[in-house]
């Protein structure tokens, strides 16, 4: 299958890997415009990482401004071949207090503002997304959770809302009645970009609050999030650290086929496809494109 990347895209609390060694910038230059920074690369041990800031340098990008395309687009470029998103994110839950981190399973999309394809006219796909995270990532991530002690759990849904507002308690109480476990602002259409990309795709979503559905209490405030973000983060290293010292020096294939997501989905006829939006799509679709000619 080829050699194993490790794409890490860091969340709220996560805007560097100090962990990393041999590190270099890496070319940001992509067809979909301006990605939130410059791809790093480094290792952990012998594994290739590539990192990216989904933010940017010192959190200048809200979650409705960033280039969620490019941001994709420039990790499959650097060879990334496993996603995992480290987001920040409010509980639904009262067993998955602050601290614990939830390793979803599923997303429900409440955005509105954000390009969510790299298809279009001129080359129209539908990728399956019934099950959007790639579980033996997964699997992966919760034994190196066990092993650092990280209180965690695997399976929840994670209901993505536009923002940068945080939750009305309607909206809160809402997602909760909705099955939601917990709620964010980034992972979508993050998720299905990689999906689109062939990029098996793991959220790693850190809990920082009970956003606003207790009325004991006051809804999600910056001054208390920042406090358990800090210390999120630095599990967060450690989980990354574990993971990568035991992730697999060759690629393993997805068993959902997250990685070969575009087998199927491209439905535009050959000779009916926009040779611009073809151009653009080369590292994205690249493969898939080759083999269909």
């Amino acid at each position: 299958m080829g050699r194993a990347t490790l794409g890490v895209i860091g969340g709220s609390g996560v805007y560097d890997l100090s962990l990393l060694t041999d590190v270099r910038e890496l070319d940001d230059a992509s067809p979909w415009g301006t990605p939130s920074a410059k791809p790093i690369e480094g290792f952990i041990g012998d594994t290739r990482v590539v990192f990216l800031p989904r933010h940017g340098a010192g959190h200048r990008l809200s979650p409705s401004d960033i280039n969620y395309r490019a941001n994709v687009d420039v990790l499959k470029r650097a060879g990334v071949t496993d996603l995992v998103s480290l987001s920040a994110c409010g509980s639904y839950r009262e067993e998955l207090p602050p601290g614990t981190f939830v390793f979803v399973d599923q997303f429900i999309d409440r955005t509105f503002r954000r390009e969510a394809s790299f298809f279009g006219a001129g080359c129209v796909a539908h990728v399956s997304f019934s099950d959007p995270v790639a579980p033996n990532l997964v699997a992966r991530l919760a034994r190196a959770a066990a092993a650092e002690d990280i209180p965690h759990i695997v399976g929840g849904a994670y209901v993505c809302m536009e923002g940068p507002q945080f939750s009305t308690r309607a909206e809160s109480g809402a997602y909760k009645a909705m099955g939601a476990s917990v709620v964010g602002m980034t992972n979508m259409p993050e998720a299905k970009l990689a999906r689109e990309a062939e990029l098996p795709y793991a959220t790693v979503a850190m809990v920082t609050d009970y956003d606003a559905w207790r009325p004991q209490e006051e809804g999600a405030e910056v001054s208390a999030i920042l406090a358990v973000m800090r210390e999120n983060g630095d599990k967060a290293r450690r989980l990354l650290m574990r993971l990568a010292d035991e992730f697999p020096e060759e690629h393993e294939a997805c068993p959902i086929g997250s990685d070969r997501a575009l087998d199927f989905a491209i439905v535009t006829a050959p000779e009916q496809r926009d040779p611009a939006l073809l151009a653009k799509l080369d590292a994205v679709a690249g493969r898939a494109l080759r083999t269909q000619g």
